[in-house]
């Protein structure tokens, strides 16, 4: 079990006050807090070893240079990636999904299909629909139910042989909905596509095991799970990042330039053109020893009690909703209460301290199924408490007093 007096003294934000009430942080999946011993990293990064990789035979650049590779290293193993060149560094999610499309881009023909899910966050839906409208295929959607599920039996009939890639969240930020990758990644590969998976919202929960899964690319943000913001993972399998384009020109990425040919650098680098976020970089290994040794069965039974019990406090306000029921559900909570827009439920009750997301979440065909504008959503991490639920519930019932 958590110390959890322990782990919230890591966090020094979580001591603070806002509106002059202590805060309660609820939107940790937008971003998570950082603890001090990552803040402590990037500083030092600064204070001693700044300096470009890769490229300078002079001391700092060479420890700067390692410091990122070991980074590279921790997070291959933490994933359990076969290769650490199958580890790029990317500015987040949204970058690592636009890596893939565009290497599609030269793969994809007229006719061919592309499946996303009904569930998935804009990021995971726009650049897909970019890339169909650039090579003719065609985009097909993966439905849901009212629980929050994605429908399996549908997910079965729309394979076909035209399926090239199949991409979908492992959890949906906006419902909480835990879905049945396994199952999807083994079915695609029946009918010859390749899959991504959008972990951006699973990586703060648990270890994704990439080779047990069999996914050919895994994404996340490192913003999410105690890290700095602008970084992020693509995980892709080695004859998959082989047989891509480079995404983006530049320095690092190159073998030899001419102005009459260019060959390109050897993966990892082929896809990491330019001076990327060498202090990001490094330091996301830093969140990610944090978040094992905090251990991720404790996150995960910390997260569950506070995902039942705030289910079940939440439940006592009359006339709240809960949308988002899976069965097999992480700790997120996105409700309405009825005859309130959610904006003015959010509003009010910063004002008395706490921070939970109002909206759309980057999830508008989720709403647009559910016919709303959007939600509250609590979304709660292993350092947050029962106590603070509680501190939640009494000004949720207190902005719906005010405002009914």
């Amino acid at each position: 079990m958590l110390d959890i007096n322990k782990i919230r003294a890591d966090f020094p934000i979580l001591s603070q006050k806002v509106n002059g009430k202590p805060l309660v942080y609820f939107d940790n999946g937008a971003t998570s807090q950082k603890p001090q011993v990552v803040i402590d990293a990037i500083s030092k990064y600064y204070q001693e070893i700044n300096a470009n990789i890769h490229r300078g035979v002079h001391t700092l650049s060479q420890l700067a240079t390692d410091a990122y590779e070991i980074s590279r290293g921790k997070i291959q193993n933490h994933i359990n990636a076969k290769f650490s060149h199958e580890v790029l560094f990317t500015s987040g999610t949204t970058h690592g999904i636009n890596l893939v499309t565009n290497g599609f881009a030269s793969i994809l023909k007229e006719g061919d299909e592309v499946l996303v899910s009904a569930l998935e966050h804009h990021s995971n839906i726009v650049p897909w629909q970019m890339l169909c409208e650039k090579t003719g295929a065609v985009l097909r959607v993966i439905p849901m139910n009212h629980e929050g599920e994605l429908i399996m039996e549908e997910f079965d009939k729309l394979l076909s042989s035209k399926t090239k890639i199949v991409t979908v969240n492992h959890i949906s930020n906006a419902l909480g909905t835990v879905n049945p990758i396994k199952y999807m990644i083994d079915k695609a590969h029946e009918v010859g596509a390749a899959i991504l998976i959008d972990g951006a919202q699973a990586v703060p929960h648990l270890k994704p095991d990439v080779q047990e899964l069999d996914c050919d690319f895994y994404v996340f943000s490192g913003h999410k799970i105690c890290g700095p913001t602008g970084t992020g993972i693509l995980y892709g399998k080695e004859a998959w990042l082989n047989k891509l384009p480079p995404y983006q020109g530049g320095g690092e990425m190159i073998k030899e330039v001419s102005f009459e040919k260019t060959t390109y650098a050897e993966l990892p680098h082929k896809f990491e053109a330019g001076t990327p976020n060498v202090a990001g970089g490094i330091v996301l290994g830093t969140a990610i020893d944090y978040m094992n040794e905090v251990g991720f069965d404790n996150i995960q039974q910390q997260e569950k009690e506070l995902l039942e019990y705030g289910t079940k406090r939440l439940l006592e306000i009359e006339g709240l909703k809960i949308f988002g029921t899976a069965k097999e559900k992480t700790s997120v909570i996105s409700f309405n209460i009825e005859g309130i827009h959610p904006y003015d439920i959010g509003t009010i009750v910063d004002k008395l301290g706490i921070a939970v997301r109002t909206g759309h979440h980057c999830a508008q065909p989720i709403m647009t199924f559910f016919d709303i504008p959007g939600t509250i959503r609590a979304s709660f991490a292993f350092y947050n408490t029962k106590e603070e639920i509680d501190i939640m519930v009494a000004a949720i019932k207190r902005a719906q007093m005010m405002l009914s």
